[in-house]
């Protein structure tokens, strides 16, 4: 490793060492929590979103996978869903999201509770003229109500999954 790399590495494990702190110490962030998987690697972590009060995801509780690459934070860390989500801006197979600042719009001054909060008010208003699930956006769009019934079917048959 040369020393460029070796400076950028010991600073991206400093900046993300502060978030976990700042994460840990803030409360507009009760329902989210995120932590490194393993305590020898502060580049990969597991977060938890509990779905937001007054949407079909209301209580539920989603698992999501953040790996933070080599340039972080000068590029966005990646971010999918573990859990299977029905949303017109998360793909129910692969887990991956579209949204802008985890692509085009990421900028440095962000921060993974930024990231998380933004997730979590995608989950409150999804963004169906930009759909990463087409299927799911026309439901949200055309038919609410069985958007809302699919979301729940998802977690169900996802629970049972989990249980068996």
């Amino acid at each position: 490793m040369n020393s460029r790399s070796a400076n950028s590495n010991s600073a991206r494990i400093f900046r993300l060492k502060k978030e976990l702190t700042g994460l840990n110490n803030e409360r507009e962030s009760d329902n989210i929590s995120a932590a490194p998987i393993e305590e020898k690697d502060i580049t990969h972590w597991r977060a938890i979103i509990i779905g937001p009060d007054e949407t079909p995801y209301a209580n539920e509780i989603m698992s999501l996978d953040i790996q933070f690459p080599e340039d972080y934070p000068f590029k966005p860390p990646k971010v999918k869903f573990i859990t299977s989500v029905w949303h017109p801006n998360i793909n129910p197979n692969s887990g991956d999201i579209c949204l802008d600042i985890l692509k085009s719009q990421w900028s440095p001054a962000l921060s993974i509770l930024k990231v998380l909060l933004s997730i979590s008010s995608l989950l409150q208003d999804p963004n169906p003229d930009d759909p990463y699930n087409g299927k799911a956006a026309t439901e949200y769009k055309e038919d609410r109500n069985k958007f809302n019934m699919r979301v729940r079917e998802f977690f169900n048959s996802t629970k049972k999954i989990d249980s068996e």
